[in-house]
């Protein structure tokens, strides 16, 4: 991709995932429970989208898991966002990404602290609803970024790109590096994490068109976001899978623990890698032949708007609820879509020619 064209897209994410509603029932609560609180299925109350913004909000971000550099990334916009809006940011998080339990407890002690909104990544698409329920229920606004809840335990999603962009796009790449020929397998982060399952299910349906027919998926593997255990399954996909051709990493934490693998092995530039990680993690590889392409959106934009978003929220200038719109600063004007969802944009391709015209 020419880097003029990188940097219109990226333009383009500055002036605008849709993640399905998952299946898993939050427990406890009936439906019309929920037509009680402040979820996008009640969209209680009516917006004024010229209605002052709030200042002296305490906005509350809890990241899947505190000192990874993706969130670091995000969360730091956030806090620019929410801090240039006159208001007050704080992250508060589990050190592991697949501490369910402890993200349901700092969104309890969140709503303890009575914060007026909390930006939260889900690490279980059902676990945190009821708590989040609670939340909304004594009147603080929910935003979810990066990856979602069910759509009635929150009230807007800002989504990094449309879900079936990020699958198709993802299996796009890697297939045209091996030449639409070979067996690829899927390194993924934890089981239960929804954007990471949704994305693989459009990339399964993607391999069903015929032009794949020479390409087999034969594992997905889980590396749970954790450095040490995404290169164990990287060397474990290769031993199990001698004839491996790629790899497609949908997680950053597991396409750089994968790319270090690949480097250091005999399968360097033999064994294609794929997925969604940072140029700044990958520039190293992508010189030394390890990657030749992946892409990302910029999760720093991604933290900003949902800094902008919360603020909105506790503002009253949206509630959640289809066609909305809401300014979000440089960024631009943003529109809400079905089920509470904010698009930052699509996916942004990094490859040798473009890869030193971004820092993240």
């Amino acid at each position: 991709m020419r880097t003029s064209s990188i940097r219109r897209t990226c333009a383009a994410l500055a002036a605008v995932t849709s993640l399905a509603l998952a299946v898993t029932a939050c427990g406890g609560t009936t439906k019309s429970d929920v037509k009680k609180e402040s979820g996008p299925a009640a969209s209680a109350g009516e917006a004024d989208p010229d209605a002052p913004t709030k200042k002296g909000l305490t906005v509350g971000f809890l990241p899947k898991q505190v000192n990874n550099p993706y969130f670091t990334t995000a969360d730091k916009s956030g806090q620019k966002a929410v801090e240039a809006l006159g208001s007050t940011f704080k992250e508060v998080g589990p050190t592991s990404a697949t501490d369910t339990s402890g993200q349901v407890s700092y969104v309890n002690t969140l709503t303890q602290q009575r914060v007026d909104a909390i930006a939260v990544s889900a690490q279980d698409p059902g676990a945190l609803c009821t708590a989040l329920k609670q939340a909304m229920k004594n009147g603080v606004k929910v935003v979810t970024y990066d990856s979602d809840t069910t759509a009635d335990c929150r009230q807007v999603f800002v989504s990094q790109a449309g879900a079936e962009d990020l699958g198709r796009t993802q299996i796009q790449l890697l297939a045209e590096q091996i030449g639409y020929r070979g067996e690829i397998a899927i390194l993924s982060a934890a089981q239960t994490a929804t954007n990471q399952n949704l994305w693989i299910d459009y990339m399964k349906d993607e391999l069903k068109d015929p032009k794949y027919k020479d390409v087999k998926l034969v594992k997905v593997a889980y590396g749970n976001d954790d450095a040490q255990q995404s290169f164990q399954q990287t060397q474990g996909l290769l031993q199990e899978h001698p004839k491996l051709a790629g790899i497609v990493s949908p997680t950053t934490v597991g396409i750089k623990a994968a790319a270090q693998y690949l480097s250091g092995s005999k399968y360097r530039g033999k064994v294609k890698l794929s997925g969604l990680g940072t140029p700044n993690d990958l520039r190293s590889y992508v010189k030394n032949g390890t990657v030749e392409a992946f892409e990302l959106w910029d999760p720093a934009k991604l933290g900003e708007l949902a800094g902008h978003a919360s603020v909105a929220l506790a503002s009253g200038q949206i509630t959640g609820a289809e066609g909305q719109t809401f300014e979000a600063g440089d960024l631009g004007t943003y529109t809400i879509g079905k089920d509470g969802v904010v698009s930052l944009g699509k996916p942004t391709v990094f490859d040798k020619d473009n890869i030193d015209d971004f820092d993240f």
